[in-house]
């Protein structure tokens, strides 16, 4: 079959010695355009400059302030200052109230931490993978807890606990348990569980929609994968749902350690004050009375020092331990 006239001509032109390569490899000797990569850097820096400023300002600088008021005996209203060293913190370690107040933290840790997240990974695997009535409902009455005030829930679990007419009491009085009631924030015993279940209740929702979130972007394929081979709702809970939202829970995992040391302070000071004779006192307590009642700033300062240590070391601990393979599907 003979070649028209037009198809001929386009031929020779890529034939040609100065048009060759140039229609099959454009991409390759056209020139690259310059990047911009040096003015996305300078506007991303001028973003997080004010941020950065700002964390300098109120957390870097007093956490430095913190470290060198521990080492000084300071009333904290005078401008006179005695290097003691060491000395704040030696106290410290022989001072049986901290000692209790440092077991009550650790204390509080490990049952509100235990405690918590699974019970929100648990309502948050029903809520999304199994078809509740008034799911929704649910979901809000969970959550309402985390968006109250502490101080609203410490009056409100101060009043449920009360000896002569709290909730608690009064409900184990009517279905026969009349002899389990007592004083829950009198008894140096049980007062701590006290606190801890108010922070339970507190912080449960807020988790549990953290891990809804995660779960809703598992491919539901997995599950039905899953349901042919026979596994049970419980079994691909612990080999489909927890490994694939296993970084979630990581990253809540160190977040609410640190925000419960913070949070034990607020509750504890509005439920208890501590009380009754140090019983339910913790870390940020206990220098509070030093720092600010006591006038010893000095010893105070050595508190948060041996808080802060400790929350940071517990946070690189849980990290260490909880670091594995991230699993990926899709």
């Amino acid at each position: 079959m003979t070649q028209s006239g037009g198809e001929l001509a386009v031929e020779a032109v890529e034939n040609s010695p100065r048009n060759s390569g140039v229609l099959s490899n454009t991409d390759s000797t056209l020139p690259k355009q310059p990047g911009n990569n040096g003015g996305r850097k300078r506007f991303a820096f001028l973003c997080s400059l004010p941020a950065a400023i700002l964390m300098f300002i109120f957390i870097v600088l007093p956490t430095i302030q913190v470290f060198q008021m521990s080492v000084f005996k300071w009333g904290g209203y005078s401008p006179d200052k005695t290097f003691v060293g060491l000395n704040n913190f030696k106290i410290l370690f022989e001072d049986m109230k901290f000692i209790e107040a440092f077991q009550n933290t650790v204390l509080l840790l490990v049952v509100v931490t235990s405690v918590t997240l699974p019970t929100a990974v648990i309502f948050a695997a029903i809520l999304v993978q199994v078809k509740v009535l008034g799911s929704g409902f649910i979901r809000f009455i969970l959550y309402l807890p985390s968006i109250l005030s502490m101080v609203i829930i410490a009056a409100m679990f101060s009043a449920i606990y009360s000896e002569n007419d709290g909730l608690l009491n009064s409900v184990l009085q009517v279905i026969g348990l009349g002899n389990l009631t007592q004083s829950w924030l009198g008894n140096q015993s049980i007062v701590i569980y006290s606190v801890a279940f108010a922070m339970l209740w507190q912080s449960c929702g807020y988790y549990m929609v953290m891990y809804m979130s995660a779960m809703a972007g598992v491919d539901s394929s997995i599950y039905e994968a899953a349901r042919i081979d026979g596994a049970s709702r419980i079994r691909q809970l612990f080999v489909i749902t927890i490994p694939l939202i296993w970084s979630n829970i990581r990253t809540t995992l160190t977040f609410f350690i640190i925000s419960s040391i913070n949070l034990s302070f607020v509750i504890v000071r509005a439920m208890t004050g501590g009380g009754p004779d140090g019983s339910s006192e913790v870390l940020l307590g206990y220098l509070y009375n030093q720092a600010f009642d006591n006038s010893q700033f000095g010893y105070g300062m050595a508190i948060g020092v041996v808080t802060f240590t400790f929350s940071f070391a517990l946070s690189l601990i849980v990290s260490r331990v909880t670091k594995r393979e991230v699993i990926q599907y899709g």
